[in-house]
């Protein structure tokens, strides 16, 4: 009896342990079912941005840069930045070798010749898939990277030629509206040049009136904003695809400068344009937008901005605009492409960031939201974006521009006469246009 019921309580026990084991293996398929083993992180998705920003432009993106790699963990932006007098001839040796970043920042004057060689990526359908609608950016800026309807880039701003003026000396001279804050000029040609003869006589004699480089691209973007403020002007090439720049309306708009030049009203031999304004040299200086960021925090400037005078029928002011654009690539991705979108559409939302080094955001919610309207000096030149004239979309624009420099030059130094400038710049363009 003692035996057997040994017996019986070993088999008891065994069997115990089988239901228990059994149970215990149950409970674990069970909660494996429930809570499944988490799978390995992915790995972000890299990104190499190229940008050409230098100066205060470079700080504000590369904290932009940052951000959107802090918000997220699925996608990795990389910058890389270089001088913009290199930066296109790099851009486009990388792509013919294949080693092309895969986002890119192109300017609107550049992009012709980045299409017409089917260097870049159209990107209307990528922009769809994400959920990024290119009818919310101004209408203006969204049409400079249109080609036959399709968008080659996202535009993420327009930065235009505006007029910067230090209120000191215009308070000085009289001609500052203290309730508004905005110069008061007198309308056309004689009330601009009215207006700084009255900063002259009220300045000192180290402070210029007008501030603008003897060499450089500035007198050409004032040339051109003030050329197609002209009934029938802002014609660059004609129908027949020839210069026709050398007109009435051409040379009345570059003679108005070059009496500014002649008469002092802007000072003699200026290198540094920008920093003579910001050490409270010159009462005025008309440049791009990019300068806000920096002149907002000089100690010598009483900052204001205001869009171009228009000086003659319609508003009108040169302006450029920077695009995010996806380069063409023979390993470029779906998943890299719809990473390049998402950082796109992540850029253009958070506008208001860019804002800060003073361009006007592409995306018109941005420019209506509380944060813009909340950033100085902004607002007063925001409707310069509906009034931005793009230079022509021609694959060689560069080059032509770079031939008025040299001729515009000449004139500011006396070496030739606005007449003759506009027919050497037209006689070279031609020939540049048959090379």
């Amino acid at each position: 009896m003692a035996r057997d019921r040994l017996g019986w309580a070993s088999r008891w026990a065994k069997a115990a342990a089988v239901l228990l084991l059994a149970g215990a293996l149950a409970g674990c398929t069970g909660e494996s079912e429930e809570q499944p083993a988490p799978q390995p992180r992915r790995e972000a998705v890299r990104l190499d941005y190229w940008t050409p920003f230098s100066g205060g432009d470079n700080q504000f993106m590369t904290e932009m840069v940052e951000r959107f790699n802090k918000e997220q963990s699925e996608i990795m932006v990389v910058q890389t930045n270089s001088r913009l007098d290199d930066y296109y001839t790099r851009l486009r040796t990388a792509i013919l070798s294949g080693n092309a970043p895969d986002i890119a920042i192109i300017h609107t004057t550049s992009m012709p010749q980045f299409v017409q060689n089917g260097y870049i990526e159209e990107v209307t359908a990528a922009a769809e898939q994400i959920g990024l609608d290119l009818n919310q950016l101004n209408s203006n800026i969204r049409e400079s990277t249109e080609y036959n309807g399709q968008s080659y880039a996202v535009p993420l701003d327009t930065h235009a030629l505006v007029m910067y003026y230090n209120k000191q000396h215009l308070r000085r001279a009289g001609v500052l509206d203290e309730a508004t804050g905005k110069p008061r000029i007198e309308p056309g040609e004689e009330g601009f040049r009215q207006f700084l003869e009255q900063i002259r006589e009220a300045v000192p004699a180290d402070v210029t009136p007008m501030a603008m480089p003897s060499t450089r691209i500035d007198s050409v973007w004032l040339w051109w904003s003030l050329y197609n403020q002209m009934d029938e002007g802002g014609i660059f090439y004609n129908e027949q695809g020839k210069a026709a720049f050398n007109n009435p309306q051409g040379l009345q708009a570059l003679s108005y400068i070059h009496g500014l030049y002649k008469d002092g009203l802007i000072g003699p031999n200026i290198n540094d344009s920008f920093k003579l304004f910001y050490d409270g040299k010159a009462a005025v200086l008309f440049l791009g937008m990019w300068g806000t960021g920096a002149f907002e925090k000089s100690p010598e400037v009483e900052l204001g901005v205001v869009t171009v005078p228009v000086l003659y029928d319609r508003p009108a002011q040169w302006g450029d605009s920077h695009s995010l654009a996806i380069p063409k690539k023979h390993n470029m991705t779906d998943e890299k492409r719809r990473a390049a979108m998402i950082f796109s559409k992540w850029m253009v939302e958070n506008g208001e960031l860019w804002a800060q080094a003073g361009h006007v955001p592409s995306m018109t919610k941005v420019v209506e939201s509380e944060a813009f309207h909340q950033l100085e000096y902004r607002n007063d030149y925001a409707a310069a974006a509906d009034h931005v004239v793009y230079w022509p979309r021609h694959p060689k624009q560069w080059s032509m521009i770079e031939i008025l420099i040299t001729e515009f030059e000449r004139m500011i130094y006396d070496k030739q006469t606005p007449e003759e400038t506009l027919m050497q710049a037209q006689l070279k363009v031609d020939v540049a246009l048959e090379e």
